[in-house]
């Protein structure tokens, strides 16, 4: 008897069925919940706490980031950053729109550097980015390009990779996020 077709496809979320992802989700959507720089931004950074967690887990152990986790969390963050300081709509759109372009252009350019997952969760991010400002945008930016680049480089001085090795980048994207929200919220 052949495995229902279901179980291939959700394959991703086998590495996110254990207490410590359920501890960190739970811990990081608290540390941003407190760090959220008004009582009305509070739904929202828990929920980027969270998705952080299961993208980068996910990330890690399956080299992907699947599309039921980062679709829909354009709309869900947007709306819970809209309702919570509707003011900044317009920097929430521009964060997105341009971070989604330079991923995008990355990924036509060299199609090998990123993976498209990288590209769809590249306007969640900037959403978060863009409500906090250019500076937090700028900041979120260069610390995903910086913490990639230097584990690379890392893995590549101890010999634990070579140049043609893929190295998951979702998990680079949510620490230049998740250090630009705790530098700027």
């Amino acid at each position: 008897m052949s495995a229902p077709v279901w179980s291939v496809r959700a394959d991703w979320t086998e590495p996110l069925r254990n207490a410590w992802t359920l501890a960190g989700c739970a811990a990081l959507a608290l540390v941003l919940a407190f760090r959220a720089p008004d009582p009305a931004a509070i739904p929202a950074f828990a929920f980027l706490g969270v998705l952080c967690v299961l993208l980068g887990v996910v990330d890690v152990a399956r080299k992907r980031l699947p599309d039921p986790l980062t679709l829909p969390s354009v709309p869900i963050a947007g709306a819970l950053l809209a309702v919570a300081d509707p003011s900044r709509w317009f920097g929430m759109l521009v964060g997105a729109g341009v971070l989604f372009l330079v991923f995008a252009v990355q990924w036509f350019a060299v199609p090998n550097a990123i993976g498209f997952g990288d590209v769809k969760l590249a306007p969640v991010l900037g959403l978060y980015l863009g409500w906090l400002g250019r500076p937090a945008w700028i900041t979120g930016l260069f610390g995903m390009f910086v913490l990639g680049g230097l584990f690379a480089l890392a893995l590549l001085l101890f010999r634990r990779a070579g140049r043609k090795d893929q190295i998951p980048y979702g998990p680079f994207m949510l620490a230049g996020t998740l250090l630009a929200v705790l530098a700027h919220a």
